[in-house]
């Protein structure tokens, strides 16, 4: 582990091996980071929540391997709610973004400059985040999905998608994301043809998830999608 000067590290951390940390970062008490993480100057890392309910309850900060923390990036331990604030492995945190209190982030996660993450919110793996977008609490994205710079989420964005415009809506399936991520073409065609009946056909959500539990029934993603969809509190984009 390297530490950069003028950088302090509370008591009560945890840092895996070969993580840097270069100068002028702040590490509070409650805070586990994984290994080969790197952290550049001016990140606050664990500081207490910005919520009116927490009372200096006893709560935690986890990172996972892999993690890059840019310049002036804040990430918040969690209220008593989840007691966890959570970022998985090989998340890309770019300049003055933040998560806020009990939110989870998965594996492969991107967050561009200034992204705002409010409280209890749920990112699943492999998501991008356009820069100076602002996440309203108790929001989750699907895994897989891509959602443009400036654009407010404030519903569920679910997963394989792209998301665009104000407010925000579905553009299309994320094709270019997935076939990086090696989705065959049968898969991403299948995909595209659960979404047509979702968001294209006039069907309401309800007949649209009967169609494919009857058309696409047993398919991985189509059942990922289904679940997602049932799921969600807040409603989907």
């Amino acid at each position: 582990m390297k530490v950069g000067p003028y950088s302090i590290i509370e008591k009560d951390v945890i840092i895996g091996e070969n993580t840097i940390i270069h100068s002028h970062v702040l590490i509070k008490s409650g805070t586990k980071i994984g290994k080969n993480c790197e952290f550049f100057s001016g990140a606050i890392i664990g500081e207490k929540p910005q919520d009116m309910k927490y009372k200096n309850e006893d709560t935690n900060l986890d990172i996972g391997d892999n993690c890059i923390i840019r310049e002036f990036c804040t990430i918040h331990k969690a209220t008593v709610d989840r007691k966890v604030t959570k970022i998985g492995n090989n998340c890309l945190l770019m300049a003055y973004s933040h998560v806020a209190h009990d939110s989870l982030l998965g594996n492969n996660v991107i967050l561009s400059n200034s992204v705002q993450v409010g409280g209890h919110v749920d990112i699943d793996d492999n998501v991008t985040v356009g820069g100076a977008t602002p996440i309203h609490q108790f929001c989750k994205l699907g895994k897989y999905s891509f959602i443009g710079g400036g654009y407010r989420i404030v519903q569920d964005v679910p997963p394989y998608i792209k998301a665009m415009g104000e407010p925000l809506k579905y553009s299309g399936v994320n094709s270019v994301g997935l076939k990086r991520n090696n989705f065959s073409d049968n898969k991403v065609a299948k995909i595209k043809k659960a979404y047509r009946v979702i968001y294209r056909s006039g069907y309401n959500t309800i007949q649209a998830l009967e169609i494919l539990d009857d058309t696409l029934k047993g398919e991985e993603e189509i059942t990922i999608i289904i679940k997602f969809i049932k799921n969600s509190k807040r409603g989907i984009i």
